[in-house]
C-alpha cells in the first residue's frame, strides 16, 4: 500500500488547487454565461447569471482542494457546501443533480465485476471448499448467522420508526419498477436466486444471481486443484485491480455528493418550499437515529451475548482489549487497515489463539460485514419509504437476502457500503437516484458500521476458537503469560 505524503506537503497541494481552481471557476462561468447570451456585465441579469454559475464552481474548486487533504474532508465538504449552495441559491441548484447522477452511473458501471471476483476471491481464500473442516465451516457459520442477524435487527427498526415517511416529498410516486413487483410470493423468491441467462442478469443488475453464480463458481474453482489455481490467481488479480479502481471511483465522491445533495435538497426547495426542505433534514435524523440503534443493538447486546454464550469471556474485558482497534476502525472508516491492530489486540491483549485470529481476521475483514448490512438493510427500505412504496413481506425478505450476501462483496475501505447499497436498490427495483436522500449523513454513520464490523471480526476469532479449536480454558480472558 502507497503511504500517502505527509499532511504538510498534501496542504501545500490542496493550496495549489485552490489556486488553480478558483480562477477557472470564474473564467468557466463567465464563458458558460457568455455562451448563453448579451454582452458581458451590460444588465443585471446577465451578472446575476454569471453569480449563480460561478460560485457553486468555485464551491466545487473548494470541494477538490479540500480532498487533496483526505477523502473524508473532502466528503464532509461536499456535503456542507452543497447546503450552503442550496441556501444561497435555493432552486437553481436544481441543475447540478447531473452531477451526482454521473457517480452514480459510476458506481453502477463497476458492481457487476465487483461483486464477481471480490465473492470469487473471497472464497477462494477459504481452500478447497470440501476440506475447510471445523476452523473453515465455524467461520462461515459464525459470518452468516451474524450478518443475517444484523440484517434483521436493522429491517425491524426501520420498519418501527417510519425513517422514509419525513424523507418523502408530496405528490412523489412510486416507481413503476417498484410497482411492477407487487405480490411476490415465496415461489418469486426462490426463482430470483437463478437467472435463465446470467449474462442478462449482470446486463440488467440482477444482484441475486449474480451474487449465487458467484458464489458457486468459487466455491468450485476451489475443488479444481491446479486446474483451478490458475483461474483462481486470475480473479485475484482481477479484485486487486477492481479494488484499485473503487478507489478511482471514490476520488468522484465528494463531488458527487455535493451534487446529489445540491440537487435534491434544491429540488425541494424549489416544488415544495422551505417546509419541504425542513423535513428532509427532520427524515435524516430519524433515519440516523434508527441506524445508529440498530448498530448499537446488534454491537452491543448481540454480539457480546455470542461471546459470552459460547466462549464463556467477558465482553467488558474482551472489548476493553480490542478498544484500540475499534477506535482505528472509526477514525479510519476502513475494515482492511485496521486488520493489523485487529490482530494485535486480539491476540496480544486476549490471548485468542493465532490459528483462529490470523484465519478470521483477515477474512472477516472482506467477508463479514456486519454494519454494513444491516445499514443497507435501513438504507433500502427507507428510501423505498421516502418515494411511498411499500415493500411487501416477501419484497423485504428479499432486500435481507441481497444485504446479507452484498455485504460479503464489500470492499474494507471508507464508504464501500454506498457501492452495494446500489445492488440492492436494484434487487428491488428502486431507482439508484435515491441514495440522493441519505447521503448527507452517511458519511458519519460509515465510520459507526465500519466499529461494528471490526467489532464483529475480533468477536468471531474468539467464537472460531472455542468451537472450531476447542482450546481449553478459552473462557478465561486474559492473554497467555
Amino acid at each position: 500500500m502507497t503511504t500517502p505524503p505527509p499532511l504538510s506537503e498534501r496542504l501545500r497541494q490542496a493550496q495549489r488547487r485552490l489556486a488553480i481552481g478558483l480562477p477557472l471557476a470564474v473564467v468557466l462561468a463567465f464563458v458558460m454565461q457568455w455562451a448563453a447570451g448579451g454582452a458581458p456585465f451590460e444588465s443585471a441579469a446577465w451578472t446575476d447569471g454569471f453569480v449563480a454559475k460561478a460560485a457553486p464552481l468555485a464551491l466545487v474548486a473548494v470541494i477538490l482542494a479540500v480532498q487533496r487533504v483526505g477523502l473524508l474532508l473532502g466528503i464532509i465538504a461536499g456535503v456542507v457546501l452543497a447546503f450552503v449552495a442550496v441556501l444561497a441559491f435555493e432552486g437553481a441548484m436544481g441543475s447540478w443533480f447531473w452531477v451526482g447522477k454521473f457517480f452514480l452511473h459510476a458506481l453502477k458501471m463497476i458492481i457487476v465485476p465487483l461483486v464477481f471476483f471480490a465473492m470469487v476471491s473471497g472464497i477462494g481464500s477459504l481452500g478447497d471448499v470440501r476440506k475447510l473442516g471445523r476452523l473453515g465451516k465455524s467461520t462461515v457459520l459464525y459470518f452468516a448467522l451474524t450478518s443475517l442477524a444484523a440484517v434483521v435487527i436493522g429491517t425491524l427498526f426501520v420498519n418501527v420508526f417510519q425513517p422514509g415517511g419525513s424523507l418523502a416529498l408530496p405528490g412523489a410516486e412510486a416507481p413503476a419498477s417498484v410497482a411492477a413487483k407487487t405480490g411476490m410470493g415465496i415461489g418469486d423468491i426462490v426463482l430470483s436466486f437463478v437467472s435463465e441467462n446470467i449474462v442478462g442478469s449482470m446486463a440488467e443488475l440482477k444482484m441475486l444471481p449474480i451474487i449465487v453464480f458467484s458464489l458457486v463458481f468459487g466455491a468450485v474453482v476451489t475443488t479444481l486443484g491446479a486446474r483451478g489455481r490458475s483461474v483462481m490467481d486470475f480473479c485475484d488479480g482481477a479484485n486487486e485491480a477492481m479494488m484499485k479502481v473503487v478507489h478511482i471511483v471514490m476520488l468522484l465522491a465528494p463531488v458527487g455528493v455535493f451534487g446529489l445533495i445540491a440537487g435534491r435538497f434544491g429540488t425541494a426547495l424549489a416544488e415544495h418550499g422551505t417546509a419541504a426542505f425542513l423535513k428532509e433534514l427532520e427524515g435524516l435524523a430519524w433515519y440516523a437515529i434508527t441506524i445508529l440503534v440498530g448498530l448499537a443493538v446488534h454491537g452491543a447486546i448481540v454480539l457480546p451475548l455470542i461471546l459470552k454464550m459460547v466462549t464463556g469471556r467477558s465482553p467488558v474485558r474482551y472489548v476493553r482489549g480490542v478498544g484500540g482497534a475499534l477506535l482505528t476502525a472509526f477514525s479510519t472508516a476502513s475494515s482492511s487497515a485496521t486488520i493489523p491492530l485487529t490482530l494485535e489486540s486480539v491476540e496480544e491483549n486476549n490471548g485468542v489463539d493465532k490459528r483462529a485470529s490470523q484465519f478470521v481476521i483477515p477474512l472477516g475483514a472482506t467477508v463479514n460485514m456486519n454494519g454494513t448490512a444491516l445499514y443497507e438493510a435501513v438504507a433500502c427500505i427507507t428510501i423505498a419509504q421516502a418515494y411511498g412504496v411499500h415493500l411487501t413481506l416477501a419484497e423485504q425478505i428479499v432486500v435481507v437476502l441481497t444485504a446479507t450476501l452484498a455485504a460479503i462483496g464489500a470492499a474494507g475501505i471508507p464508504e464501500a457500503g454506498l457501492v452495494t447499497l446500489v445492488m440492492v436498490l436494484q434487487a428491488v427495483g428502486l431507482p439508484t437516484e435515491g441514495v440522493a436522500i441519505i447521503l448527507a449523513i452517511d458519511w458519519l454513520l460509515d465510520r459507526f458500521r465500519t466499529t461494528v464490523n471490526v467489532w464483529g471480526d475480533a468477536v468471531g476469532a474468539a467464537v472460531v476458537e472455542k468451537r472450531a479449536l476447542d482450546v481449553a480454558g478459552a473462557g478465561a480472558a486474559g492473554p497467555p503469560g
